[in-house]
């Protein structure tokens, strides 16, 4: 059996290294063969130089060009360059147990699906990042996805990474090119109209590094809202309801912003009134809801669980504007179309 693991990346100077051991210290059976294909995104930081040391040292891996500089195509160049049956995604902020790989094709053979990953857990570097991660951790802050939670085994809407019969992209098609954020989850939208499964497995074990900044937070989470809404015009649905919710409450203060100081000047004050007050229990229930979060978050210093609530807020409010933005600009306008540029297009990392 040959397996391909297929990586994107861009300006990953620091991890690289890290990232690639890990890889070539993989377990897997004897009859195995694997090769690497890292895709970079035409990296300026030293990453391009590391990759060819690498190459020099290990005939498996491999660099692939990728120009437009997104995951995406990324994925598509190297999914087109691979040559295993088995097509593996790896991240280069993620790392993983020594039996990942292994744990990934049991899991694909013995599940019967057509796309399998493990838990998207996140570990925090520093006490901003634990906070980071803590809120992603977070069944309220998250949604209460299934891929959060590090002991469900069974199917899912959607899934970290993946793993693949290379046969599934004959059937399914490769990641939409025009996706700058969401592509892993339009993929599995797309499969599973096809009828196809996807499954979760807590065998198969890796830890995931969020931004460690609380502004990269918000801009990651804007673009992410952004997307969704692409995905959205595409399929014509929703893949999940809990991904309107932050739109939802967004949509509920900016309203209350507008209308409240517009129906005092008119002298509406029974107006005025009812709405401070549905202002009020809005805000006294979301509040209610990030003190049970950050009750039950687990071991955190207290610096982390000081800015955790303002943390959390930051995950909403930027998925949620992210959303509206993306409703409000005309499908095909500002979107993506030759290359990543503007606020919403450019990759924070």
């Amino acid at each position: 059996m040959k397996i391909s693991v297929v990586i994107p990346c861009r300006n990953e100077e620091r991890h690289i290294r890290e990232f690639l051991d890990s890889i070539l210290a993989q377990e897997h059976e004897p009859d195995w063969e694997m090769e690497v294909l890292v895709a970079d995104g035409r990296s300026d930081d030293g990453t391009r130089e590391v990759l060819r040391q690498y190459m020099e040292k290990s005939p498996n891996v491999r660099m692939i060009d990728n120009p437009e500089q997104i995951v995406s195509t990324g994925l598509n160049a190297a999914i087109g360059a691979a040559t295993g049956q088995i097509i593996i995604r790896m991240d280069a902020h993620t790392t993983y147990a020594p039996d990942y790989i292994r744990e990934c094709v049991r899991t694909l053979q013995a599940s019967g699906a057509q796309s399998v990953g493990g838990t998207w857990v996140a570990v925090g570097r520093g006490w901003v990042g634990k906070a980071i991660a803590a809120a992603f951790r977070s069944p309220f802050c998250t949604g209460g996805g299934k891929a959060h939670d590090p002991s469900y085994e069974g199917e899912v809407d959607t899934v970290y990474l993946g793993c693949w019969k290379r046969t599934i992209f004959e059937r399914a098609g490769l990641f939409d090119p025009n996706l700058v954020r969401n592509q892993d989850d339009e993929f599995n939208f797309r499969l599973r109209r096809l009828g196809g499964k996807i499954w979760q497995s807590p065998r198969i074990r890796s830890a995931y590094t969020p931004r460690d900044s609380i502004s990269a937070v918000f801009r990651q989470y804007l673009q992410y809202g952004f997307w969704k809404v692409a995905v959205m015009r595409k399929y014509g649905a929703l893949a999940s309801w809990r991904h309107a919710a932050p739109v939802l409450f967004v949509c509920s203060l900016l309203l209350s912003v507008i209308t409240i100081p517009l129906t005092l000047a008119m002298g509406l004050r029974t107006a005025t009134v009812t709405l401070e007050v549905a202002l009020s229990v809005e805000l006294v229930v979301y509040l209610a809801f990030i003190a049970a979060a950050v009750t039950f978050s687990g071991p955190l210093e207290w610096r982390a669980r000081l800015i955790l609530p303002g943390v959390i807020a930051v995950y909403h409010v930027a998925y949620g504007l992210g959303f509206l933005i993306g409703v409000m600009t005309p499908a095909g306008g500002g979107l993506r179309t030759s290359g990543p540029r503007g606020f919403f297009t450019a990759l924070t990392r």
